[in-house]
């Protein structure tokens, strides 16, 4: 709420300013821009204002007229303090923006589960920053904030989380092949979630809370399509009578092209120090975690990446047997994701085929063409070079996957140093573990599917293929299935002789 509104409005002020003289009849050629990208309603009824303040324009944000409207269309009560932000025009076109916005809130709504609460509430929040027309993005952003919390309720759930000071920064330029690059980044200090769970039906209580003393946000992305996105924006806002919108389908059809690919590629990090999750059983932690995401935008190759990283894990000591203790992980990198992905054909045969003209706009059929189009295309399951390890051991792994049948064709190699320590710490712990005893056996048989490779690890090379066959280091595990003949019984020929002609039936050749 502190950031999206205000920025999603002053995208509409794509108007070079042109070194304007601040005043009314500039304030209503702002408030015209921005009605052409949310309509004029947001103005009628009193939720944005624009008025000049000394040398810059003053946004004021009014949520009651909108709190009125929800309340009596969806029946749930929204609040939300009103809070304004300046913009001055410069001489080079761009924008001078500010603001301190503080918004404190609450949302309540009856859902299946019974009444719903949600409460909000920003400290001293404020920010600077230059928006260029030209970009339609702000060519730089930065904030602070000295704390944020929000808070929840349910018959079943509660949960809070709260923040101390954090701050922020923006920075955009133009893409070398059209669109915006852009990098964010956020630093929040005193991170901490805590969550209840109780459900008297299934007898289900549960707690947690999360702390970090420090989190982060870093994103960054390229080729990000603003213009042609605030121009669709400006044609639904345009069009918002079905007879002009059927009308006009020619249009949506050219400006839903010229918004491709979107972006060329977005990725984000979210981050924590010293993580530590507290719980009835013990306390989990990590002195570093991570997650990170990124994926292209409506490309013909596309790629989709996720990634897990921790270091210094540690667990409750006891959750676990005490013989496994020395095999526990205390580091991971887990990659994995998807490529050959193909947006670009689907977009494109969905764009060309729809007909807002006709009920449904699509063809019943359209659905499962497009499908076997983007299987056609083997898009794969990958899984990235990833690691688990502790100080006596490392596990390695990568491989992918494609036909995403009942039998896939996949490849997976293991890496493993250290698995000679492995089977020792199996061994000592099978004398008095009956657990263990059980899988020292079976971590013997691994190893003697190994290859050793020059370095002293041991290699695994997995492969399955869609004919069912399982092959390790290129012996055969498991050959391939028998094929199968479809061929369909007439049970009224009276031919018993046996000829493959003649509609035996399904045969199974050995």
């Amino acid at each position: 709420m502190k950031r999206v509104l205000p920025f999603v409005l002053l995208l509409s002020c794509a108007a070079p300013a042109l070194g304007q003289t601040v005043d009314s009849q500039g304030a209503k050629q702002l408030s015209d821009n921005l009605a052409r990208y949310f309509g004029k309603q947001p103005f009628d009824i009193g939720f944005v204002k624009v008025s000049v303040e000394g040398d810059s324009y003053k946004l004021s944000f009014d949520f009651k007229p909108v709190a009125d409207m929800l309340a009596k269309q969806q029946s749930f009560k929204f609040d939300l303090t009103p809070y304004f932000m300046l913009v001055k025009p410069r001489k080079d076109g761009q924008w001078d923006v500010s603001a301190d916005v503080s918004p404190k809130g609450s949302v309540d709504f009856v859902s299946p589960e019974g009444p719903q609460h949600i409460g909000f509430s920003i400290s001293n929040n404020k920010f600077t920053g230059t928006y260029d027309p030209d970009l339609a993005a702000f060519a730089s952003v930065s904030g602070l904030t000295s704390g944020m919390r929000i808070n929840s309720n349910s018959a079943l759930q509660s949960a809070e989380v709260t923040v101390d000071a954090g701050s922020g920064s923006m920075t955009a330029t133009k893409s070398a092949n059209g669109g915006v690059d852009f990098t964010y980044s956020q630093t929040m200090t005193a991170f901490a979630e805590s969550v209840r769970l109780d459900d008297p039906k299934s007898g289900l209580k549960v707690s947690y809370k999360v702390k970090s003393p420090q989190a982060s946000v870093q994103a960054s992305g390229k080729g990000l399509q603003t213009k042609p996105l605030l121009d669709l924006l400006a044609f639904a806002v345009a069009n918002e009578n079905e007879t002009t919108l059927k009308a006009n389908q020619a249009q949506l059809k050219s400006l839903l092209r010229a918004a491709l690919p979107i972006w060329e590629r977005i990725d984000g990090t979210y981050g924590f120090k010293e993580l530590t999750v507290e719980s009835p059983i013990g306390n989990f932690g990590a002195a570093q975690f991570s997650t990170a995401f990124g994926t292209d935008g409506v490309v013909q190759n596309g790629k989709l990446t996720y990634g897990i990283k921790a270091s210094g894990l540690t667990v409750p000591q006891q959750l676990l047997p005490s013989w496994s203790a020395a095999l526990l992980p205390t580091d991971i990198d887990l990659n994995f994701g998807g490529a050959n992905i193909d947006l670009d054909s689907m977009a494109k045969k969905t764009i060309e085929a729809f007909d807002l003209h006709q009920d449904p706009p699509l063809s019943p059929d359209f659905g499962d063409q497009l499908k076997a189009d983007f299987m056609a295309k083997t898009p794969k399951v990958v899984l990235g070079h990833s690691t688990v390890k502790n100080k006596d051991m490392e596990i390695a792994l990568e491989g992918e996957m494609t036909s995403f049948g009942e039998k896939p064709d996949a490849n997976l190699t293991v890496d493993v140093a250290g698995y000679d320590k492995i089977v020792a710490a199996l061994q000592t712990a099978a004398k008095t573990e009956p657990e263990a005893a059980q899988y020292f056996p079976f971590a013997l048989a691994i190893k003697g599917f190994a290859k050793t490779l020059p370095d002293g690890r041991m290699e695994w090379v997995i492969k399955v293929k869609a004919d069912g066959s399982v092959a390790v280091n290129g012996a055969m595990l498991k050959p391939a299935d028998p094929p199968v003949d479809d061929s369909v019984n007439d049970d009224n020929s009276g031919d018993d002789s046996g000829d493959d002609n003649g509609g035996a039936g399904a045969k199974l050749s050995p």
